[in-house]
């Protein structure tokens, strides 16, 4: 698997503005022609341009796998309605969540064989969800936090996560996911991998300021 260092909107905080699945990454307004080339090239991906309530951080606000894409209550309407076109082309489903929890990518944790979510998610939301996105949702906290979705990345090859999960909880989520995780950091000692990493099926992309040991690491992870 390649990965490569990238900066978004001059930012190596990549994670917090992209959404990506094997197909599509839906990225915000501005990105310069370099940005998308290497988006395009290492991930393997038609690029979707958009949005979410007006604001750029999509990999915050946007949860979802190869099969479904959750966006949460605040999109606006021409938001929606370019989406829903787009997406169309790819088969993808798309659901808008009447949850009060907005930062759906921060909540949910997801791979095309399972997902687990923090427990503030609402239980009705949670089946709708599940299937949108095609997998069984699982209710588990990491670390005392609601934010499974920050602290890691998964795929269906492997994963990397926290460095402070413990091994309890690392052994019950590559069951749950049927992949290895790795512990590993981004952008030279920051935690919250998902903030400095995006990844699929394809190939990786870490914030520029990623070291060349954290990338070992996130290699050994992903490639399971």
């Amino acid at each position: 698997m390649e990965i490569v260092r990238l900066n978004v909107l001059g930012n190596p905080n990549i994670g917090v503005y992209v959404f990506v699945n094997d197909s599509i990454a839906l990225i915000p307004p501005g990105l310069s022609k370099d940005e998308k080339d290497i988006l395009i090239e290492i991930l393997n991906v038609e690029l979707i341009e958009s949005k979410i309530a007006d604001t750029i951080i999509n990999g915050v606000l946007i949860a979802g796998n190869n099969n479904g894409i959750v966006l949460p209550r605040i999109v606006l309407d021409n938001e929606l309605n370019y989406l829903k076109k787009e997406l169309s082309k790819f088969g993808i489903n798309l659901y808008v969540s009447s949850s009060r929890n907005t930062a759906l990518g921060n909540l949910f944790l997801c791979n095309n064989k399972a997902c687990i979510v923090g427990s503030e998610m609402e239980k009705e939301e949670i089946s709708k969800i599940s299937n949108t996105l095609g997998v069984e949702i699982i209710v588990k906290d990491l670390l005392e936090l609601t934010i499974p979705g920050s602290l890691a990345v998964v795929t269906d090859k492997g994963g990397v996560i926290h460095p402070d999960l413990s091994d309890e909880d690392i052994s019950y989520l590559n069951k749950v996911f049927n992949v290895k995780f790795e512990r590993a950091t981004v952008n030279s000692g920051v935690p919250f991998i998902k903030s400095g990493l995006i990844a699929n099926n394809h190939g990786a992309l870490v914030g520029g300021f990623t070291t060349g040991p954290e990338i070992l690491r996130i290699k050994k992870g992903l490639e399971g």
